[in-house]
């Protein structure tokens, strides 16, 4: 097996509330966009990596996880406002780690190049103790944790360019310091955390952190600028051994929830970027978990071209377009100077 590998679940559908935003249609359009692509014949499919409650608990409360599984048993019910669980939602839960586990397996183990675990419900606000924002278990940081315990890694990195911040791989990791997370998110914008201040523990990691809050519309040229003078110099200091992408598609300009006014074509920019990066600093590894992306013609385009980027293909052309906006660049320039001023892993290669 050397094609690129994508990881998904039928139990995933199960898990959908009536009138949610976060629903089975997500998973269903990213399915008909893939077979309307001709990429199937690419792409080897995996099912999950079983994962024990151990490799949940290595990321998550044992709190947390009884809540989660209560409800499911209960027949299902609304943790919060935003994030819901139903009597398949705990077994969705664990199989959507699993699929991110397996997609880090097969990339570590040499069985594939590269991994896309297509996965619902999300992850990246799931706390140690919280589900919260859509999220259940942080299947990103369980997949993290996984290459950290299980494959005797010690630098992996994440970059989470979803519209919002990833708080809860923040948490999980703001006091590891072999994990780097990268987050260009919308800012002010839920879940309200994720400053420039914010870098990781002072003491154990300082540095681990890097957040990018992003003003509204940053657009193509805005997201293109940050990946160059901020991620790209973050990651070479940094020297992973594996990147996982937090890949949220709900900083398309068509997203009901997102303000940045991406495109297909840019989110591929980055992607791309992303891809190179893991090509230049670890031999090609690179795995995606699915995240956010709530406009369905967007986020199948936008899986498409990142699959096809996998795949060692061009991504093809923009099904979409883009809005003509202006873009806030002076901005985000004066943003990356102050990153570049402050934080550890930018600071140091300007003195």
């Amino acid at each position: 097996m050397r094609g690129t590998v994508i990881l998904t679940d039928p139990i995933f559908d199960a898990h959908t509330w009536h009138g949610h935003v976060e629903q089975a249609a997500r998973l269903e359009a990213i399915r008909a966009a893939i077979d309307a692509s001709g990429l199937r014949a690419e792409l080897h499919q995996l099912g999950p990596r079983p994962v024990d409650e151990a490799a949940l608990l290595a990321v998550h409360t044992p709190h947390l996880l009884r809540i989660i599984r209560q409800l499911a048993s209960y027949g299902g019910g609304q943790i919060d406002s935003d994030t819901y669980v139903t009597a398949d939602s705990w077994e969705a839960a664990v199989r959507a780690a699993g699929c991110a586990v397996g997609a880090v397996e097969a990339v570590i183990s040499g069985r594939a190049p590269n991994a896309f675990a297509l996965v619902r419900p999300p992850g990246h606000h799931a706390t140690p103790n919280r589900a919260m924002g859509f999220c259940l278990i942080n299947n990103v940081a369980v997949a993290a944790r996984y290459a950290l315990d299980h494959a005797g890694y010690q630098r992996v990195a994440i970059v989470d360019y979803d519209v919002h911040h990833g708080n809860g791989t923040q948490d999980i990791f703001y006091s590891e310091p072999r994990v780097l997370f990268c987050s260009t998110h919308a800012a002010p914008f839920y879940p309200g955390t994720g400053s420039v201040a914010e870098m990781g523990d002072v003491t154990r990691a300082p540095g681990a952190t890097l957040n990018i809050p992003l003003p509204f519309g940053a657009g193509n040229a805005g997201y293109a600028l940050v990946f160059e003078q901020v991620i790209a110099p973050a990651l070479r200091r940094f020297q992973p051994q594996l990147i996982l992408v937090s890949a949220g598609y709900d900083a398309h300009w068509s997203d009901p929830l997102g303000p940045m006014l991406l495109s297909v074509s840019g989110y591929a920019q980055l992607t791309q970027t992303l891809i190179a990066l893991a090509e230049e600093l670890c031999h090609g590894r690179i795995v995606m978990v699915l995240e956010g992306g709530y406009n369905l013609e967007a986020l199948g385009a936008c899986v498409v071209a990142s699959l096809r980027l996998l795949l060692g293909h061009a991504p093809g052309p923009d099904p979409i377009g883009e809005v003509d906006a202006p873009e806030p660049l002076p901005e985000i320039n004066r943003l990356i100077a102050t990153l570049q001023a402050r934080h550890p892993l930018l600071a140091t290669s300007h003195r």
